[in-house]
C-alpha cells in the first residue's frame, strides 16, 4: 500500500473513532494492521475477552512469527488455563489445554507436561511456582505489565504503537476544503450554497427567476455564513462537523456540538472550535444528534424552520450575554495567611467543606473511613462517625465482595449541601452516605446509596427540576443523579471512557447542567437528558482535574496535574470553550495532585510545593505563597470556608490547620470572647430551648448572657491524633449538658468505670474441641469475619461467623458463637518446630495477606505459607538457626518482608526470588516487633533489649535508635519484650512492655507514657491500638483489661476479669490475656488470646455501645492526666 493511502487509513481511523464507531475503528485497526491500539489491547486482557485479544493480534502478528509472538501468545493462553482452573471448571481447562497449549508442547514439551499436571491438583497454587498467584485481576494486571514489554520488544510491532500526529477533524476539512475549491469552479457562484451530497462533485445551479436570494443572517447551527465564493462549513446536522470560528455565546456555547473525542494524545492540538446556537433554550428544542441515531440531512425541516423564525425575527430564546469581570481590587488583609489553629484529626485527612452558613464549621473526611465535624473557633469536634455500613442485608454482591476481600476504605469526597441541612460522603467502595445535620451539632443517618461499582470519586448536590438530588461518578465510568429524599436514582449518564474523577453541576438562568471529567482527561458536559454529553475537551494535563466555578457562578475554572506531574490552573471561556487564562507559579514536577480552591471571586488558592500558592483571578502570574509556618505536605488539600475568612489546610502529620486573614481573625476573636464569658458564669439559667452559637450572629433563646454547649448524644469521644500541641482542655473530653436552676448544686465524685459484672458486657468465649494450649498470637482477617490464633504448641486455629438472622452480616460479634473452622480433610494448619527446642520455649510470629487469602507463620522452625482455604502449606523458608521472631509484610510490596530473627537481626526477604536482600543489625536480643510507616518510609524494630531502632526502607539504613526509659522506682536499664505499632496517623508509634505503654513520636522521643498503678497494679501483657485509632486496649497479667483514650493515656475504663470470665470468682482461675486483637472495624470489639488456650470475644453491651463513656459535667471534674511523670526529664505532656 502507498505511504498516501496509509495516511488515508489513519484519516479513516480518525473520523471513525470522532464519530464514535468504536468496533468499526478497533476492526479497522487489526485489519490494516498500521495501529496497534494498546489502550484496547489493555481493556479487553483486563475484562478477559480472550477470543477477541487473539483476535485483535493476530492483525499484528502469529504465534510462530518470532519467539516475543510466543511468549504473547503462550502468557494470554496459560493465564485463560489458569482462571478456568480457578473457577474449577475442569472440562474448559482441558479443551484450552488441548486446542490452545499444545502448540506450545513442541518447543517446550517439560512445560507443557507440568501445564497439564496441574488438573491434578486441588488447587494449581499448590505448584510451587504459583504458589503466589492472588486473585484474577491482579494476576491480569501483572501479566499486561509483561505483555506490554514483550510487544515494545517485538519488531513487529515497531512504529506501530503510536498514532500519527495530525489535527483534528483533518478528513473533514479536507472535504471542506475540496468543496471550497469546487464552489470556486462554479459559473454562478451562490452565497448559501445547498450542499445536499458529497457522491457528486458540487455546483450552484441558477435560481428559476434569475434573481440572487436574500442576504442571510447567521444561522446558529450553521455558523457565521461564509463570503460570496466560498463553500460554508458542513452544519452541525450533516454527518460532518464544521470546522469555523466561534460565535458569543453563554453556557450554550459549551454545549451545542458533537465535539470529536480524541483518544489519541498525540493528535489533540488544542480545544476544537465551537459552534453555538444564539441561546441555550434554542439548543435545548434542537439538540444534537444522539449517539446511535441517524444524523439528519443538511436542510432538514426542522433546520429550514429555525431559519425562517431567525430570519423573521420571531424568537423566544432566552439569551445569556456573557458577562464583563472588573478588575479585582484587593489587599494583603483579604488573603488566608495566619496560622489560628491546629486540629489533630488523626488520620489522613481526604476531603473537606465548611458549611455553607455556620462559617466556623468544619466537615473532615479522612483515609480510614470516618467523618468528623469541627467547630475550628473552640477547636472542638462536634461529631465523629467511623465508617459502617449501615444495612449490610442491602448491600450488593459486588460490594460485599470487595468489603471481604479489602475492608480498608476511604473518604473520596465529602461535602455540604446548599442549606447546610444535609451532608454527602462519596467512599473509595460503592457507598455514599447522605446524613441530616442540626445546628446542635448531630448527625443522623439518612441514607445509604450503593451508587457505583468501584470507587465513587466525587459528589456534588445540585437542584435539577426544582428538586435536589445529589450528582456521583465512579469507576464505572458512570454519572449518575440520586433524588436525597428516598435515594432513587433519576439519571444515568455514560459516555466517559476511563473512570470519572469528578463532577461539577451548575446552573445558567433555569438550565441546569453538569460538568465531569475522567483520569483520561477528558471534559464533558451534560444536560439532564438522556441526549449524551454536549461538550468532549482535552483538560490540559489528561489526567486527574477538578472543576469549580467562582462563587458568583459566572466564572469557571480546572486545575489539573499529569500523570508526570505537570500541574495546569486555568480559566475557561465559556462562551467558546476554549482557556481564556492559564496561570504560572507551579513547580515542573509536583509531587501529588494539585487541589485548589476559590474565594471570594477574587482570589484562586492551590497546594504545591510544601506550601499554598495565591492567585488574583485577573492576573496570571503568582500574587504570593504561604508556608503556613511549615509542617505542609508536597500537595496539601485546602478549603476556604464561605466567607473566604478561613482556609483549612492539611498538615502532613494528619492534622489541619486554620489560616485566617483580618476577618477570619476578628471571627475567632469573637467566639473566644463568647467561650470566655460562659466560663465567668457557669451557673447561670438557661431555657431548654434548643440553642446554635455561630459566626452568623448572637444567639438566640438565651434567657441569661450566656449559653453552654448543648448535649449531643451521638458525639464521638475527641478523635484527634495524639500529635496534638500542648494539654487538652477537659471541656473538649466530654459531653457537656445543659446545668438546669436545680442541679446546679449537685456535684457527684468522680470514679473511673469498673466493670466486674457478666451483665455489663458482652462477652463469649469461643468454642474448641482441639487441646487447649497458649494462644500466643491472634489475629482477625481483614474482612472482619474471621479470627486466627495460634497456640505455643505450633497449631493453628480458624474461627468463622456467618450470616445468620442474628448476624447478617456474618462479622464476628460475641452474640453468636462462630464455627471452629476446618478443610474436610481434617487439616490442622501446623507450623514446622525445632526439634531441638521445645515449642512452649519458641518465639511465635505470623502475618496475614491483605486478601486474607494467606498466612505466613512460624514457631521456632521454618516460615511456612499457609492457603487459608486449604490449610496446605504452599512453601517453608528460612531454616534456623536463628529462628524468626516476628514477621511483617512490607507496606508497598508484599513481596518483601521484614523477619525479626533470634540472633537480634532483621533480615529483608524477598518471598518471589527466595533471597534475602539485606541484614539490619543494631539489637542486642531478640526482635520482638516491627512495624513499618509508608509516611516516615521507614521501618521500626523493638527487642528484648527494650530498644527502638528506626530504619530507611529505601536504603535500609539506620536513622536512630533508643533504649525506652525505666519508669519512676523501676530498675534501669529494662529487658524484655517489646512491641512496637503505628497509629493510623502513620507518625505517632505505640510501644508496649510490661512496664509501661508509652507514644513515641517520627524522632522517637517519649511524648506520653502510663505505668500500671492503682486498679492495674499487674504487669502489661499486652496493647493494643483499636481500629479507629481512637483507644488503646492493654491486657494485664492479672486477667484485666484497661482502656485508655490513644491521645491522652488517660484511663477510661478498667474490664475484670470476672466479666468476661463468669467462674473467674470461684474457681480462683489465674488466666490472664497474652495477646489482644481489634476487629478491623468494629473499634470498641477485642478478642483476647488467654494462657489457659481460650479465646474470648469482648464487646460493650447494648446499653452502653462504647467503652467507658465520658461522664457529664456534673459528675465533677475530670481527675489529673494519669499518665506518669516525664522520664528521665522527658515531659509526660504532647510536644
Amino acid at each position: 500500500m502507498s505511504s498516501l493511502s496509509r495516511e488515508l487509513v489513519f484519516l479513516i481511523l480518525q473520523f471513525l473513532d470522532e464519530e464514535k464507531f468504536k468496533e468499526t475503528v478497533h476492526k479497522l485497526e487489526q485489519e490494516s494492521g498500521f495501529f496497534f491500539n494498546m489502550k484496547h489491547f489493555e481493556d479487553q486482557v483486563q475484562a478477559g475477552e480472550w477470543d477477541e485479544v487473539e483476535r485483535y493480534l493476530c492483525g499484528f502478528t502469529k504465534v510462530e512469527d518470532n519467539r516475543y509472538s510466543m511468549k504473547i501468545f503462550f502468557e494470554i493462553r496459560k493465564q485463560k488455563y489458569l482462571e478456568a482452573l480457578d473457577r474449577q471448571d475442569r472440562a474448559k481447562a482441558v479443551e484450552i489445554l488441548v486446542k490452545d497449549l499444545k502448540v506450545f508442547s513442541s518447543f517446550n514439551e517439560e512445560l507443557f507436561k507440568e501445564i497439564t499436571q496441574l488438573l491434578t491438583l486441588d488447587n494449581f497454587r499448590q505448584n510451587e511456582q504459583l504458589s503466589k498467584y492472588g486473585d484474577t485481576k491482579s494476576a491480569r494486571n501483572i501479566m499486561l505489565v509483561e505483555l506490554k514489554k514483550l510487544i515494545e520488544a517485538n519488531p513487529l510491532f515497531r512504529d506501530k504503537l503510536s498514532f500519527p500526529s495530525f489535527k483534528s477533524s483533518r478528513l473533514r476539512t479536507l472535504i471542506n476544503q475540496s468543496l471550497n475549491w469546487q464552489h470556486q469552479l462554479c459559473k454562478n457562484p451562490r452565497p448559501n450554497p445547498d450542499i445536499k451530497t458529497l457522491f457528486t462533485d458540487h455546483s450552484c445551479n441558477p435560481t428559476s427567476n434569475g434573481a440572487r436570494p436574500p442576504p442571510p443572517t447567521n444561522n446558529p447551527l450553521v455558523g457565521p455564513i461564509p463570503k460570496a465564493g466560498q463553500f460554508p462549513p458542513i452544519g452541525a446536522h450533516g454527518p460532518f462537523q464544521p470546522v469555523v470560528s466561534p460565535s458569543p455565546g453563554a453556557i450554550a456555547g459549551w454545549m451545542s456540538s458533537n465535539s470529536p473525542s480524541l483518544p489519541h494524545p498525540s493528535m489533540a492540538a488544542g480545544p476544537p472550535g465551537f459552534v453555538q446556537p444564539s441561546s441555550a433554550v434554542g439548543f435545548l428544542k434542537h439538540p444534537r444528534t444522539p449517539t446511535g441515531m441517524t444524523g439528519m440531512d443538511y436542510q432538514s425541516a426542522d433546520s429550514d424552520h429555525l431559519m425562517k423564525r431567525i430570519r423573521t425575527g420571531q424568537s423566544d430564546e432566552v439569551s445569556f450575554a456573557g458577562v464583563a469581570h472588573t478588575p479585582n481590587v484587593y489587599s494583603q488583609d483579604d488573603l488566608t495567611k495566619t496560622v489560628v489553629r491546629t486540629l489533630n484529626q488523626g488520620s489522613n485527612v481526604m476531603s473537606m467543606d465548611f458549611h455553607p452558613q455556620q462559617q466556623t464549621i468544619l466537615l473532615v473526611g479522612t483515609n480510614v473511613g470516618d467523618i468528623s465535624l469541627w467547630e475550628v473557633g473552640s477547636r472542638e469536634r462536634l461529631a465523629h462517625k467511623p465508617f459502617k455500613v449501615w444495612d449490610i442485608s442491602a448491600a450488593s454482591m459486588p460490594l460485599q465482595n470487595a468489603l471481604l476481600n479489602d475492608a480498608a476504605i476511604s473518604v473520596n469526597r465529602c461535602v455540604w449541601g446548599p442549606d447546610g441541612l444535609m451532608l454527602g460522603v462519596a467512599f473509595s467502595k460503592h457507598i455514599v452516605h447522605l446524613y441530616t445535620y442540626n445546628p446542635t451539632g448531630e448527625l443522623r443517618h439518612h441514607l445509604e446509596i450503593d451508587a457505583h461499582v468501584g470507587g465513587v470519586n466525587d459528589i456534588a448536590f445540585a437542584h435539577p427540576n426544582k428538586q435536589l438530588c445529589i450528582v456521583t461518578c465512579g469507576d464505572d465510568k458512570m454519572i449518575k443523579v440520586w433524588d436525597v429524599v428516598a435515594g432513587r436514582k433519576q439519571y444515568t449518564f455514560e459516555g466517559h471512557e476511563a473512570p470519572v474523577y469528578s463532577v461539577c453541576p451548575h446552573h445558567k438562568e433555569s438550565i441546569q447542567f453538569i460538568f465531569s471529567t475522567a483520569i483520561d482527561g477528558k471534559i464533558k458536559a451534560w444536560l439532564y437528558d438522556y441526549l449524551g454529553s454536549r461538550v468532549d475537551y482535552d483538560a490540559p494535563g489528561n489526567w486527574c482535574t477538578m472543576m469549580a466555578y467562582s462563587a458568583d457562578g459566572t466564572r469557571l475554572f480546572s486545575c489539573g496535574t499529569s500523570k508526570e506531574g505537570e500541574s495546569h490552573l486555568v480559566e475557561w471561556n465559556e462562551s467558546e470553550g476554549a482557556i481564556k487564562r492559564t496561570y504560572s507559579g507551579f513547580r515542573k514536577r509536583s509531587l501529588g495532585v494539585v487541589q485548589f480552591d476559590t474565594t471570594r471571586n477574587r482570589f484562586l488558592a492551590a497546594g504545591d510545593e510544601f506550601q499554598i500558592k495565591f492567585w488574583d483571578m485577573d492576573n496570571m502570574n503568582m500574587l504570593t505563597t504561604v508556608d503556613a509556618d511549615g509542617g505542609l505536605p508536597a500537595s496539601p488539600r485546602l478549603r476556604f470556608n464561605k466567607e473566604g475568612s478561613l482556609l483549612a489546610v492539611t498538615t502532613s502529620d494528619n492534622g489541619i490547620k486554620i489560616l485566617a486573614n483580618s476577618d477570619g481573625v476578628r471571627l475567632l476573636r469573637m467566639l473566644e470572647g463568647r467561650a470566655m464569658d460562659k466560663n465567668r458564669c457557669p451557673s447561670e439559667p438557661i431555657s431548654s430551648k434548643p440553642l446554635t452559637i455561630n459566626a452568623l450572629g448572637p444567639a438566640s433563646n438565651v434567657s441569661a448572657a450566656i449559653a453552654p454547649t448543648l448535649e449531643r448524644p451521638d458525639r464521638g469521644p475527641p478523635a484527634v491524633s495524639i500529635s496534638s500541641l500542648g494539654t487538652i482542655d477537659s471541656s473538649r473530653l466530654v459531653d457537656v449538658k445543659p446545668r438546669v436552676a436545680e442541679d446546679v448544686d449537685k456535684v457527684k465524685s468522680w470514679r473511673i468505670p469498673d466493670i466486674s459484672d457478666p451483665s455489663q458486657i458482652k462477652a463469649l468465649r469461643l468454642p474448641d474441641s482441639i487441646a487447649a494450649s497458649k494462644v500466643v498470637r491472634l489475629i482477625y482477617t481483614n474482612s472482619g469475619l474471621s479470627l486466627l490464633a495460634l497456640a505455643s504448641n505450633a497449631v493453628h486455629k480458624l474461627w468463622k461467623w456467618q450470616r445468620t438472622e442474628r448476624n447478617p452480616s456474618g462479622k464476628a460479634t460475641a452474640n453468636v458463637a462462630p464455627q471452629l473452622w476446618q478443610p474436610p480433610s481434617g487439616t490442622l494448619m501446623t507450623n514446622d518446630i525445632n526439634e531441638s527446642k521445645p515449642t512452649e520455649e519458641s518465639a511465635a510470629c505470623i502475618a496475614l495477606s491483605k486478601n486474607d487469602s494467606y498466612v505466613m507463620s512460624a514457631s521456632g522452625g521454618k516460615v511456612s505459607l499457609f492457603n487459608m482455604m486449604t490449610f496446605k502449606v504452599m512453601t517453608m523458608f528460612m531454616s534456623p538457626p536463628p529462628a524468626a521472631t516476628f514477621l511483617a509484610f512490607h507496606p508497598q510490596d508484599n513481596n518483601i518482608i521484614a523477619i525479626g530473627m533470634e540472633d537480634s537481626s532483621v533480615q529483608i526477604y524477598n518471598v518471589r526470588v527466595d533471597e534475602v536482600k539485606t541484614k539490619l543489625k543494631g539489637h542486642q536480643n531478640r526482635i520482638t516487633g516491627l512495624a513499618f510507616s509508608p509516611t516516615l518510609n521507614a521501618l521500626v524494630s523493638s527487642g528484648a533489649d527494650a530498644q527502638l531502632c528506626m530504619w530507611s526502607i529505601d536504603k535500609w539504613e539506620k536513622l536512630k535508635s533508643r533504649f525506652i526509659q525505666a519508669p519512676a522506682g523501676r530498675q534501669s536499664p529494662l529487658v524484655g519484650e517489646t512491641k512496637v505499632q503505628f497509629h493510623n496517623d502513620q507518625t505517632h508509634l505505640l510501644v508496649v512492655h510490661e512496664s509501661q505503654i508509652s507514644v513515641y513520636d517520627s524522632k522517637l522521643e517519649c511524648s506520653r507514657s502510663w505505668s500500671p498503678k492503682d486498679t492495674l497494679p499487674a504487669p502489661i501483657s499486652s496493647a493494643i491500638y483499636s481500629c479507629d485509632g481512637l483507644l488503646v486496649y492493654a491486657g494485664f497479667c492479672d486477667g484485666a483489661i484497661g482502656v485508655f483514650d490513644a491521645e491522652t493515656l488517660r484511663f477510661r475504663c478498667r474490664i475484670g476479669p470476672s466479666a468476661y470470665i463468669p467462674t473467674y470468682a470461684v474457681s480462683s482461675n489465674t488466666a490472664h490475656p497474652l495477646v489482644i486483637a481489634p476487629h478491623p472495624s468494629e473499634p470498641n470489639q477485642i478478642a483476647l488470646g488467654m494462657s489457659d488456650g481460650a479465646v474470648h470475644v469482648v464487646e460493650p453491651s447494648d446499653a452502653e455501645l462504647k467503652w467507658g463513656g465520658t461522664p457529664s459535667q456534673d459528675n465533677g471534674p475530670l481527675p489529673s492526666n494519669s499518665s506518669n511523670p516525664p522520664l528521665s526529664g522527658q515531659p509526660s505532656e504532647p510536644r
